[in-house]
């Protein structure tokens, strides 16, 4: 067996072990490690949450104080804690969850991917695609402030999306965790500190 395959294996029986649907949450405990993204209290909007690992992982990080949402076309199954909750549904049909638009939030996540095909500049492409959807929904619900975190395969169309995040976060980094399957071409920018773009400060 190749060590990448064994890798898998490990973290896989590992997030059985302490009972999270997937793998993928040791991908946000890295990045709550490396740049504290989260806080006790935060409220928390996971885009693709399904499974329901990230959900999970980030109710418990923000406590009973904090609250989680998440929304995937596919239905989450698993027992989630008392402060987070999951929909079944579109993000590009978000408006039909959020009729309130005053609800905001201190962090939106997502570890959305396409349906691969094969073909790298396809799946980058569709990457893409998702990515800008999420930083759309991100500017619309993070207060001023508030965190990104976002995945994106490495593609032709990165450096614009690197760049459309710079415009919009104070502080931007791309970061990709151990835990990541070495061969992937995922990566994540992580922007933090929502510029509000509709202020009038003379002195930015």
């Amino acid at each position: 067996m190749k060590a990448k395959q064994k890798w898998a294996d490990h973290l896989t029986e590992k997030a059985k072990h302490d009972n999270y649907p997937a793998r993928s949450v040791y991908k946000l405990m890295e990045i709550q490690k490396k740049l504290s993204i989260m806080k006790k209290g935060s409220r928390v909007l996971d885009l693709g949450c399904a499974p329901g690992s990230w959900l999970i992982y980030s109710a418990q990080t923000i406590g009973k104080q904090g609250d989680a949402f998440g929304i995937d076309l596919q239905k989450v199954t698993v027992p989630l804690p008392s402060n987070a909750t999951a929909l079944q549904g579109d993000i590009f049909d978000l408006d039909k969850f959020y009729p309130d638009t005053g609800t905001k939030y201190d962090v939106v996540l997502s570890d959305m991917a396409p349906a691969t095909t094969g073909r790298k500049d396809i799946d980058a492409a569709k990457s893409f695609e998702l990515c800008e959807a999420a930083l759309k929904v991100a500017c619309e619900l993070l207060v001023e402030g508030g965190n990104f975190v976002c995945k994106i395969f490495q593609g032709s169309e990165f450096k614009q999306f690197e760049h459309n995040v710079k415009s919009n976060f104070r502080q931007c980094t791309i970061f990709k965790p151990e835990s990541c399957r070495k061969a992937s071409k995922e990566i994540y920018i992580i922007g933090k500190g929502k510029i509000n773009l509709m202020s009038n400060d003379p002195n930015p």
